[in-house]
């Protein structure tokens, strides 16, 4: 029996990208000088290269054959990997998640004490039994609901995990639309307005003024951000919440806007008059080792 083949994908850090392989004098001058704004850098970067010495450890004796990306965002295709390990945080889980279908993905906080890891189950102290658990199916899983964004028809993604941001080019700017969701057509002017499934609602949107979803929940939610009424006007589409077999559509009324899918990396530019339709994905995310928080409710 051949062994199992893992695909790691390890960010880079800050201290990695900016001093050791660009050589950025003003980063390199501020870590010298220990500047609050990159204080924790080095302590981040010698924490999470040894959790991903860890993971490479803890793989090799678990009999694994594994192979190593370096970067969040570099393109992989799982084909018949057994497993997708992400060590980082939750950036560096739903970078990778983009490329993920069926495999099951754990994710692995490689720096707690800096990094937000809410779908990171493993640590350093407990990756041999998480990478075990993992291979051999006794690890627990999690279903995670993901968002189709589709632009004039055509599916830019199915596999948007946290959210989608919509809005002008300029973040200075206004930004105007036409939201249609259930029949009604409503023409808003805001600062945009976030969407996505259950696993984005504790972060944008929550910020927002939405809802925590359950974990488990097939709906999707839009929250629009700094709405502008003027004229004593009152939108009824500020907070959506979209059954599993709806749509939410959106037509743009300017010139220059965007969407962002699941943070700044993957951007999509929209033109005046281009129609963009959100619903619940066909590919949802395994992903191992969550508690089950907010699994109901």
């Amino acid at each position: 029996m051949s062994p199992p083949r893992v695909i790691i994908v390890a960010k880079r850090s800050a201290y990695r990208r900016y001093v050791e392989e660009e050589g950025d004098p003003h980063a390199r001058r501020l870590v010298r000088r220990g500047a609050p704004a990159v204080r924790n850098w080095l302590s981040a970067h010698d924490e999470h290269l040894r959790t991903v010495d860890a993971v490479s450890e803890a793989l090799d004796k678990l009999g694994a054959r594994a192979i190593m990306l370096r970067g969040s965002h570099a393109a992989f295709d799982p084909g018949d990997a057994a497993l997708v390990v992400a060590v980082g945080g939750d950036g560096t889980l739903l970078a990778a998640s983009h490329n993920v279908s069926r495999v099951p993905l754990l994710g692995v906080n490689s720096a707690p004490r800096f990094s937000v890891g809410f779908f990171c189950a493993a640590r350093r102290s407990n990756i041999v039994k998480m990478l075990r658990g993992a291979l051999d199916g006794s690890l627990q899983s999690m279903r995670l609901e993901r968002m189709s964004v589709a632009v004039n028809g055509r599916v830019r993604s199915r596999r948007v995990l946290n959210e989608a941001l919509f809005c002008h080019a300029s973040p200075a700017a206004t930004s105007r639309y036409l939201l249609t969701h259930q029949g009604r057509r409503e023409e808003q002017r805001s600062s945009g307005f976030w969407v996505g499934p259950a696993a984005g609602s504790t972060a944008a949107q929550r910020s927002a003024g939405g809802r925590v979803l359950p974990l488990r929940s097939r709906r999707l939610q839009l929250v629009v951000r700094e709405p502008y009424a003027p004229f004593g006007r009152r939108y009824r589409l500020l907070r959506v919440l979209i059954e599993p077999d709806e749509a939410v559509v959106a037509e743009s009324m300017m010139t220059e806007s965007c969407l962002f899918l699941d943070g700044p990396y993957q951007r999509i530019n929209v033109e005046l008059g281009d129609v963009t339709t959100v619903s619940l994905s066909d590919e949802p995310l395994t992903v191992l080792g969550l508690s089950g928080r907010r699994a109901s409710g």
